[in-house]
């Protein structure tokens, strides 16, 4: 493909050269150039020299995400707090190419030295990996910035996106219509229900958020409810929120790293949401730890994002990476469920709620579309524009099958090797 002969390049002229077939979207940008159809509901806009510098030297999602946090890239005809229309529309009908190595060339030259020097990148990103490795390098240390990263953001904003329940984790849907707060009590539910939950149990909930599934267990189950999670703020708000509801005898959330909890054993353990941040290396260890502190008999529940096959790598996009979840890993269903099995684990029930998991990032979206100038006012407009972006493409990705949600049920067979489970599952009407 030509590009129009001119001394300089224009930034229609750039994507010209990387976009195959027709735009499904405007572009328009600072040097007033433009491409693409003029009635299209959404347009993109670059505009500043320092959001096209983010294209031109990150090409493809970083550099994307890049312009488009810093504001440097507008997507006008999307609300950003849920830009889900436009990046649809995008995954729809854009497809890219690479160009030759005469036709960038001469697009370099055009846009001169200055354009392929890198901007810094927004304060909300992280380093690379290998930048993290060196600047923590224990294990526990690392895991901790990593979390505290996603995690110590604010807790009035969660509150804001979250709704009342506070989980950030996949409800369970009976209809599409349901409200969030519904879903996310009959996922609870559901979860207590398969770990065979009991007044006087002992429950471990590991990763525990904001107390969510601590309080629902003690406060309709009659358990005794221990929580752990590495986020400060967290555990600060899981605390007030056990006090305020009266259940400061039975449920308790710590501020601890999983892998220094005491000796102790408990009838079940609560995985929600916290396989994602292990990696997926140290699966063994985790599993074999979560074993080891199963009573013979006891039943474990593991919620977790998964990839829709074991071919895809297991580290995510270098967006997620950078400004979601640093050090985040997935892995296949079949991975989750072989190193619980060879943990020690007798599997019982397997579940996927991919589907679910759309219903709820739709949800979450409108929360934060409906409360976009007090979240702009809580974390600022570029951390805010970062979850926008990564929510809605999140939604994209479970509808589509790029991710899944499973929900692996495993108990631990007495020392005998006899099994305590019944014969069909006790969780169902």
């Amino acid at each position: 493909m030509m590009i129009p002969v001119r001394n300089r390049t224009e930034v229609a002229d750039i994507v010209r050269a990387i976009a195959e077939g027709p735009l499904p979207v405007r572009v328009t940008a600072y040097d007033g150039s433009s491409i693409g159809p003029q009635d299209s509901a959404i347009r993109l806009h670059v505009a500043t020299p320092k959001g096209l510098r983010y294209l031109v030297t990150s090409p493809g999602d970083l550099g994307l995400a890049r312009a488009y946090v810093a504001g440097d890239l507008q997507m006008r005809g999307a609300h950003p707090g849920d830009p889900y229309p436009a990046l649809m529309e995008l995954r729809r009908g854009l497809h890219l190419r690479h160009p030759g190595p005469v036709e960038a060339a001469r697009l370099a030259a055009g846009l001169g030295p200055a354009a392929l020097v890198p901007p810094p990148a927004p304060a909300q990103e992280a380093p690379p990996r290998w930048r993290r490795a060196i600047a923590e390098r224990t294990p526990l240390r690392r895991s901790a910035a990593a979390i505290a990263h996603h995690y110590d953001v604010s807790n009035a904003f969660y509150e804001l996106l979250l709704g009342p329940s506070m989980a950030y984790t996949c409800a369970v849907y009976d209809d599409p219509a349901d409200s969030l707060e519904t879903a996310q009590e009959r996922k609870f539910e559901l979860v207590c229900a398969k770990l065979g939950l009991r007044s006087g149990m002992r429950l471990l909930d590991v990763g525990c958020g904001w107390g969510s599934m601590v309080r629902y267990a003690a406060r309709h189950h009659g358990v005794t409810a221990l929580g752990v999670t590495l986020s400060r703020e967290q555990a600060e708000w899981a605390r007030r929120a056990i006090e305020r509801d009266g259940l400061g005898d039975r449920a308790e959330v710590r501020h601890l790293d999983y892998r220094e909890l005491p000796p102790d054993r408990f009838d079940a353990i609560s995985s929600i949401g916290l396989t994602e941040h292990i990696g997926v290396r140290n699966y063994p260890a985790y599993f074999a730890f979560l074993t080891e502190r199963l009573v013979p008999g006891g039943r474990l529940l593991n919620h977790c994002i998964t990839r829709p096959d074991g071919h895809v790598g297991h580290r995510p996009d270098a967006f997620t990476d950078r400004y979601v979840f640093p050090d985040g890993e997935l892995a296949a269903p079949g991975r989750i469920v072989g190193e619980i099995h060879d943990a020690g684990l007798e599997v019982q029930h397997v579940e996927n709620l991919r589907l679910h998991y759309g219903y709820t990032l739709t949800a979450w979206c409108a929360n934060l579309r409906d409360n976009w100038d007090a979240c702009v006012a809580e974390v600022g407009e570029q951390t805010a524009r970062v979850w926008g972006l990564y929510l809605a493409g999140s939604r994209i990705s479970f509808e589509v099958n790029r991710l899944q949600l499973h929900q692996v049920l495993a108990s631990r067979p007495l020392e005998s090797g006899a099994s305590t489970f019944p014969l069909r599952p006790d969780w169902e009407p």
